[in-house]
């Protein structure tokens, strides 16, 4: 996080960034010298910079109950169409404009509420009976989110140039709007909910097993997938209503974290929050470095090393033939 605050279109010495960054947490020490320099660490790159590292540790953790809660080991928040809604809801708000503001929801409350509808929608579609089959919601989940996706191009079809423009940098993610006011209730969001998710990790664990060794154990299935998913739901359509559309995050990181660790939640999660966090930030770097002094979209360069990925682990893994 470090190096990535200093690396930039302007790169700032190390000495001078501590010097910036330890005044403004601390409040002690002179004021920086420059403050042209004190404007780019501390207010355009440090808030970027934490607001990936949130978004990394959200997406991964969300991705990896998910793949636990539904039993498959290619489900994200994009394949349960959690992305899918945010994005509607966002792409609603950018090209509505005066309409959306004078309901009182900005671009990030509409992300949020489109997340928290799809995975609604999800949960019901995915029922039989009054309980949530592992199948039936990937199924759904991908119906639901060629909906959203369908619908989403629709509105954009009647979007000006410039509404276009916002629209597609917004839809690929992107962390440069970032700003302190944001992340309070985005850290507050991951981090309770990673350490709420840690805690179930016995439960998780015994889920592995399959729902009937689970049951025969004494765990609620259908009431733990349930809170697994609400969760999942919550912490997906938080991070995306601040960062965007971003893929690939919590389907890639999850299995590293896997092939490195083993499957115990206990530690999978924290870790995978970790590796999460580092990737996402690596990646933001990667995006303001590459072609500068243009920035690229986040989720172009996650699509770029996720898919790969993705082929990969359908070809090592067995139990998809």
């Amino acid at each position: 996080m470090i190096v990535a605050i200093g690396v930039g279109a302007v790169n700032v010495p190390v000495g001078d960034l501590w010097h910036i960054v330890v005044h403004h947490v601390t409040g002690s020490g002179t004021a920086p010298a420059d403050p042209a320099l004190d404007q780019i660490v501390w207010n355009f790159r440090a808030p970027r910079v934490v607001l990936a590292a949130l978004a990394g540790a959200g997406l991964a953790v969300s991705g990896a109950v998910l793949q636990s809660a539904v039993s498959n080991p290619l489900a994200d928040p994009t394949v349960l169409g959690f992305s899918y809604g945010a994005t509607l809801g966002a792409v609603l708000a950018i090209t509505l404009g005066g309409s959306v503001a004078a309901a009182g929801l900005g671009v990030s409350t509409a992300a949020f509420l489109g997340a928290m509808v799809a995975g609604a929608l999800v949960f019901a579609l995915g029922q039989r009976r009054g309980r949530m089959a592992p199948t039936r919601l990937v199924l759904a989940g991908v119906a639901v989110g060629y909906v959203l996706l369908s619908a989403t191009s629709f509105v954009q079809l009647h979007a000006s140039p410039n509404e276009l423009r916002t629209v597609l940098f917004w839809t690929l993610g992107s962390v440069a709007g970032a700003q302190w006011d944001q992340l309070p209730t985005v850290a507050v969001v991951v981090i309770a909910t990673t350490v709420l998710l840690t805690l179930f990790g016995r439960r998780l664990n015994v889920l592995l097993a399959g729902d009937e060794s689970a049951t025969a154990l004494g765990v609620d299935v259908h009431r733990l997938r349930l809170v697994l998913l609400v969760l999942s739901a919550l912490l997906t359509g938080t991070v995306i209503a601040v960062a965007g559309g971003i893929g690939f995050v919590g389907l890639m990181i999850p299995h590293l974290v896997r092939l490195s660790t083993g499957a115990d939640h206990r530690r999978l999660l924290p870790l995978t929050a970790l590796l999460g966090a580092v990737y996402l930030v690596l990646v933001d770097l990667l995006s303001r470095t590459l072609d500068r002094p243009n920035e690229l979209p986040l989720g172009i360069l996650t699509a770029l090393l996720g898919a790969p990925f993705f082929l990969w682990l359908l070809r090592r893994n067995k139990a998809l033939d």
